[in-house]
């Protein structure tokens, strides 16, 4: 991908406006966001500040052209922005769109107390980091970038930016729990990579972006250029509600036959794939279970899960005229609640894939969750499943195992326990004896030498052993080093002897 750099080295040495269009494209969904908490939710007011910030990218792009990385810049710039705008006009409240609908059934107080929580000081506390912190969080939690990327971003190998971002996210609990914001290091990044970001008005990238460029080769005025984005909106917004009607009247007919095809073809297909799920069920409750037939049993269970899915939406009426806000919500909490039944019975379904950590997770972790997997394969329910195990092992390692260790070793004298169970009088939340046995105390010699180069402590607390070596993440708390190793090799769960 190329860096932000080079495209704001291309726009200021040939004034590329594909360069400025790609900028704008990659960073809006961040700038626009950030206005948008900021002024309270009023869209009208934070796509004014938006093409503020970019238009003074375009201004000052020479001066900018030595970084990288631009996330920083810009999302520091709609800081700035959006509290003048505050202080110089009146607070509007408009009506959401239906990307704004997703998010408030996902931020309801009811359903996710932390976000509601972290939502109004989140700005804040990230500008009390340092500039190279508050950047990789951004990339990565607000802008959902692979570590691979940020390396790349800032010269590291993909571990190193790994263990950067683990940093900074620390810095920033602590910041928050400063603040009267107590929370986990895995539900804060959960919260942020869920929520922290709204989709930016369709359109608005390319019509910010033109006029911020038309805004350095005009003289044109700030409220001209204002007046100009919000025509443009408004024209798209009422060309598509008076051409919507008639291409949805013209194509009802021929829609209907097609979904009653559809329908016809998903029902057949599902009724074979359950009578072979049933077959294979029946052969491994009989006799213990080959590799083979294990993964044909979860492909048959994807494609049963898929095709339920594919059947329910063909079933839906589709109606002729647009639903009501309330009926778009419904729909959105039905979607949601059936993908997150559909994880828990996939772990129900695979007991050998279950952990009792999982009674742990919270609504909001379940919902996020089922959001991040992919149930149309082998491959994505092994993934999701693994993710959630990770999910609820951290409640573990930094609510129970991280305090508790802590508190020990301030009270023994520096002294590392020998055994996880030493550690019980310091447990805030009792642990049953099923999920203390999945932990352990190993020295660093023990671990593989691959990890054992990344370490700098003697002993850490870690898990016994993976369910899925392939994929479970390793969580290692020593006396002040804290590592969560992914994407590792399943030699890395092997002991040395």
């Amino acid at each position: 991908m190329t860096s932000d750099g080079e495209l704001l080295r291309r726009y200021t040495e040939t004034n590329s406006e594909d360069a400025f269009a790609e900028l704008a494209r990659r960073h809006l969904d961040l700038v626009y966001s950030a206005a948008l908490r900021q002024v309270n939710g009023d869209a009208h007011l934070a796509q004014e500040v938006a093409q503020s910030v970019f238009a003074d990218l375009a201004r000052k792009a020479a001066s900018l052209v030595g970084r990288q990385a631009l996330a920083g810049w810009l999302y520091t710039g709609a800081h700035y922005a959006a509290a003048k705008a505050v202080r110089t006009e009146q607070r509007r409240h408009t009506r959401e769109q239906e990307a704004h609908a997703m998010q408030e059934l996902l931020h309801d107080p009811g359903s996710n107390p932390d976000w509601e929580t972290l939502r109004p000081v989140l700005d804040t506390a990230m500008h009390e980091l340092n500039e190279a912190d508050r950047e990789v969080i951004l990339l990565r939690y607000f802008e959902n970038r692979p570590h691979a990327d940020i390396g790349e971003q800032f010269g590291l190998s993909e571990n190193a930016a790994r263990m950067r971002v683990e940093r900074a996210l620390e810095k920033l609990r602590t910041v928050l729990s400063r603040r009267g914001v107590t929370t986990t290091a895995v539900a804060l990044s959960a919260a942020v990579s869920a929520n922290a970001v709204a989709v930016g008005p369709a359109g608005l990238a390319a019509t910010l972006s033109t006029a911020a460029l038309t805004g350095t080769t005009l003289t044109t005025t700030k409220a001209i250029a204002m007046t100009t984005v919000q025509k443009t909106l408004i024209t798209a917004i009422v060309a598509a509600s008076l051409v919507t009607p008639m291409v949805v009247g013209h194509q009802a007919q021929a829609r209907l036959h097609e979904q009653d095809e559809a329908l016809r073809q998903r029902a057949d297909q599902m009724a074979q794939l359950l009578t072979d799920n049933q077959r294979l069920s029946n052969l491994l409750a009989q006799a213990p279970p080959s590799n083979d037939q294990f993964s044909e049993l979860l492909r048959l269970r994807g494609e049963v899960g898929r095709l339920r899915a594919d059947l329910q939406e063909l079933k839906q009426p589709k109606p002729a005229s647009p639903s009501s806000r309330a009926d778009v919500l419904a729909s959105m909490a039905q979607f949601h609640a059936e993908r997150v039944s559909q994880l828990k019975h996939l772990l129900e379904t695979n007991p050998s894939e279950k952990i009792p950590e999982l009674k742990f997770l919270t609504d909001s972790e379940w919902l996020w969750l089922s959001q991040k997997s992919n149930f149309d394969s082998e491959e994505g329910h092994r993934k999701a499943m693994s993710i959630t195990r990770t999910t609820a092992e951290g409640h573990i390692f930094h609510d129970v195992l991280q305090p508790a260790l802590q508190q020990y070793i301030k009270d023994i004298n520096g002294q590392f326990p020998a055994d996880i169970a030493q550690l019980i009088p310091w447990f805030k939340t009792p642990l049953e004896d099923v999920i203390l046995q999945r932990w352990t105390v190993v020295p660093k010699s023990l671990l593989a030498p691959d990890l054992q180069k990344q370490l700098t402590e003697d002993w850490f607390i870690t898990q016994k052993a993976p369910v899925n070596a392939a994929l479970d993440q390793r969580y290692l708390q020593g006396v002040n080093e804290t590592k969560l190793f992914a994407d590792g090799p399943p030699h890395w769960w092997v002991l040395l002897h």
